[in-house]
């Protein structure tokens, strides 16, 4: 207890806005401070830390190793600290002001985001966005170090830190220009695979799903182009021998494209199941659980 004697509490919430926000006037609007005494704390935390907590990298500041090692106990000290307090907090979204960072695909973004945002706008106007996109792997850094609040994506496997929640799941199929493809049903595999490929992937030598499946079977195809934005996927396709093979509810705003064709994968793809994941630190957030929610309904098919 030695410890706590030495330290106000208050510089506890300080220290967790400014390692989670990176930056002393966002968290002194976090705080409702003024920015000369949040940098004022700043200053107070260094001093017992003996170590400067925030440092400029590339231009902005960034957290120090020892940073990094405070923010997950620190978010668990905090937790525990508001349930011994005062219990479950009462939520009301309407009046709630705080910015959430997440993470999702290009796929996700078209997918959910419109919905969630317009749902927020309604009904929590004070929730901010820090949308941003990632790999996987990278997601689960980001989550594990504080950094995120919420990813969105295909999460096979993760640490015993990370929960995770499913959202929806869904298949696979193929688009080709119609000029190139039988006019009743598609292609074998053997002329699928002859065919040139577009995969979406954030590195160009992703080993994706599809890539797996056909692994199993000792197969290969061949990616003529590889590209992270799913947005732009399917306007590489009128006019030309390439094959896209996408989520299924990935091509529903695609009907503007008439010289098009969608037709079942000739391989067995398993469904996949989109998911949600957090770090366990933030399970019981009111604010973090009303939004996980959130996510979950604006996900489902309309």
């Amino acid at each position: 207890m030695d410890e706590l004697r030495r330290i106000d509490l208050n510089l506890l919430l300080t220290l967790h806005a400014l390692l989670t926000e990176k930056h002393v006037t966002r968290a002194a609007v976090l705080l409702h401070r003024s920015q000369p005494a949040v940098s004022h704390s700043l200053s107070q935390l260094r001093a017992h830390f003996n170590d400067p907590l925030l440092v400029k990298q590339n231009g902005k500041l960034g957290l120090t190793t020892r940073a990094y090692a405070l923010l997950p106990p620190l978010q668990d000290a905090l937790n525990s600290l508001d349930g011994l307090l005062g219990g479950k907090m009462q939520f009301d979204p309407n009046q709630i002001k705080r910015r959430f960072r997440l993470a999702m695909s290009d796929y996700a973004t078209r997918l959910v985001l419109p919905r969630l945002v317009k749902h927020l706008r309604e009904f929590a106007p004070g929730i901010d966005l820090a949308v941003s996109q990632a790999s996987r792997d990278a997601m689960l850094v980001q989550l594990i170090a504080g950094e995120l609040d919420l990813a969105l994506g295909l999460f096979p496997e993760v640490p015993e830190s990370i929960k995770v929640q499913p959202l929806f799941s869904e298949g696979y199929i193929c688009l080709a220009d119609k000029k190139t493809i039988p006019d009743e049903g598609g292609l074998s595999l053997d002329d699928w695979l002859k065919r040139p490929h577009v995969l979406v992937a954030l590195r160009p030598d992703s080993n994706d799903e599809i890539e797996r499946a056909l692994a199993l079977i000792g197969k290969q195809r061949r990616i003529a182009v590889a590209l992270p934005h799913w947005g732009v996927a399917a306007d590489l396709i009128p006019d030309t021998d390439l094959i896209l093979t996408v989520a299924t509810r990935g091509v529903e705003h695609l009907k503007q494209f008439y010289n098009l064709r969608q037709f079942s994968p000739p391989l067995e793809l398993a469904q996949f199941t989109y998911k949600q994941g957090w770090h366990s630190r933030q399970d019981n957030d009111p604010a973090h659980e009303w939004l996980r929610q959130t996510v979950v309904d604006c996900s489902q098919p309309m």
